[in-house]
């Protein structure tokens, strides 16, 4: 089972409340955690297995090198090249995290775009 959180209040983490922006990312990068993710995913119903982790790793890992997460199409190559064709396909990754795959993964992962700056935020 898969918890949610409020976004209205955050989450609740080790006795202090993690707040979140308009958008549901979290507002700072070191509040991030799995059970950090794992509420914001449940918060969009999707509970995160194993085949979500290993986006998110990759992901947080592209983010730790570049300093950006990647466009859509970036970041559907970046999982081909990673983790195999049938997984770097946008209808695999939209069927995983819906909508805009590279928005829902990096929402996931922590790693946001910002115009063209990227934040981090799972």
């Amino acid at each position: 089972m898969c918890e949610s959180l409020d976004r209205d209040t955050g989450l609740a983490k080790k006795n202090k409340l993690l707040r979140l922006d308009a958008e549901g990312f979290l507002k700072r990068l070191s509040d991030w955690d799995e059970s950090v993710a794992t509420s914001i995913a449940a918060n969009e119903d999707i509970c995160l297995k194993e085949t979500h982790w290993e986006i998110i790793y990759l992901l947080r890992a592209f983010y730790r090198t570049h300093s950006i997460a990647p466009p859509n199409r970036a970041f559907v190559s970046l999982v081909k090249r990673e983790l195999g064709a049938e997984k770097g396909q946008s209808r695999y990754l939209m069927g995983m995290f819906g909508g805009s795959p590279a928005k829902t993964a990096a929402k996931r992962s922590e790693e946001r775009r910002v115009g063209k700056e990227c934040r981090s935020r799972w």
